[in-house]
């Protein structure tokens, strides 16, 4: 394996900077928040969909899309992935919501829509720090976007209003905007994918593989990561106050979520493991299964409760916690893989 770049060996420390500067940015420059949430798309940041736009290109023009047959026919990675996502997930973030957050319903309810918003966007750029397999994460982002449009709002009544009453619990009256999931997927998924692709398509056909993969994909690899650097620093802004001015009650929202992006990383990574899949698939399964899209449940919470309710909050707090701990999770694939996949060939060495 090539040694990692110098952007990648400190990246801990360029997102832990990124974040300081949004949340500083927020909280000193006043005005800002406004008027990034002015520039939309429907409910879409503008800014923030530009930022993870270049961030998911470079990722997805890497992915070799004549590959993704054989991910396709893998089935046990398939059901594996679906069962974690759309059952194990939003489950043990309702149980957790209601475990820690009891006492406080705007938060518990935003802290279970963040639960059913599963990840399409930064989970790959997670994968492939981690070395995980870039077509099969391809595949299970592709699905999960579709089964996203079609079970979100299913699974929010579910969740907040079925689930809650047979267990003799408060409900919550939530509708949920199909159109702004619908748009949500297309501009965090479709863009990039089809952009990826037809790159791909059009570089090999014209300069070939080897070209294509040991000049241009290392030039356009370090926007990866420029763009998700420019996104934390959006995302913190525009919720820099939000969250400074309310500390204690982050850290209410941030302990669920910690124990959720933990619990299902590992559980995930150790079910890959035991069902006899590969380190690059068993890791790209983990992320998959513990990344949510905070771009989606932001902008459900903000379209049915509002920009200053409890649910928007603990959206925002959702990325202030998943981006510093799946860095984290990153190293720890990184060493596990070492030790509980002996002689695997896709365990890196660096």
């Amino acid at each position: 394996m090539e040694e990692m770049s110098f952007l990648d060996r400190w990246l801990p420390v360029w997102i832990l900077a990124a974040m300081a500067v949004g949340l500083l940015l927020g909280r000193f420059v006043p005005g800002l928040n406004t008027a990034l949430e002015a520039v939309k798309i429907g409910s879409v940041s503008l800014p923030i969909a530009i930022g993870l736009l270049v961030m998911m290109y470079p990722v997805l023009a890497k992915v070799r899309y004549d590959e993704t047959r054989r991910i396709g026919a893998d089935r046990r990675l398939l059901v594996t992935s679906l069962v974690l996502n759309w059952l194990v997930g939003p489950a043990l973030m309702f149980g957790l919501a209601w475990i820690f957050l009891a006492d406080l319903p705007e938060y518990r309810t935003g802290l279970i829509i963040v639960g059913l918003a599963r990840c399409i966007a930064m989970v790959l750029i997670w994968n492939d720090l981690a070395c995980g397999d870039r077509e099969a994460a391809a595949v299970l982002v592709a699905i999960n976007s579709v089964f996203q449009v079609i079970a979100f709002g299913a699974l929010g009544w579910f969740y907040l209003q079925a689930l809650p009453s047979w267990l003799g619990l408060p409900t919550t009256s939530a509708e949920f905007s199909i159109g702004a999931i619908v748009l949500s997927v297309l501009i965090f998924l479709g863009i990039p994918l089809v952009a990826g692709f037809l790159t791909r398509i059009l570089g090999e056909k014209a300069k070939g593989r080897a070209w294509y993969e040991e000049r241009f994909l290392p030039k356009i690899g370090p926007w990866a990561l420029y763009g998700l650097l420019f996104t934390i620093v959006l995302l913190f802004a525009l919720q820099g106050d939000a969250i400074l001015s309310a500390p204690g009650d982050v850290a209410r929202i941030a302990l669920p979520l910690l124990v959720y992006f933990v619990v299902m990383f590992l559980g995930s990574f150790l079910l890959g493991r035991a069902i006899g899949l590969n380190y690059a698939k068993s890791t790209t399964v983990a992320f998959t299964a513990s990344g949510n899209n905070f771009e989606l449940a932001i902008a459900v919470a903000i379209g049915t409760f509002g920009v200053t309710s409890g649910q928007a909050l603990a959206g925002v707090v959702g990325p202030l916690i998943e981006v510093p701990v799946l860095v984290a999770l990153v190293y720890v694939a990184l060493a596990m893989g070492r030790r509980l996949f002996p002689g695997d060939a896709t365990v890196p060495t660096r």
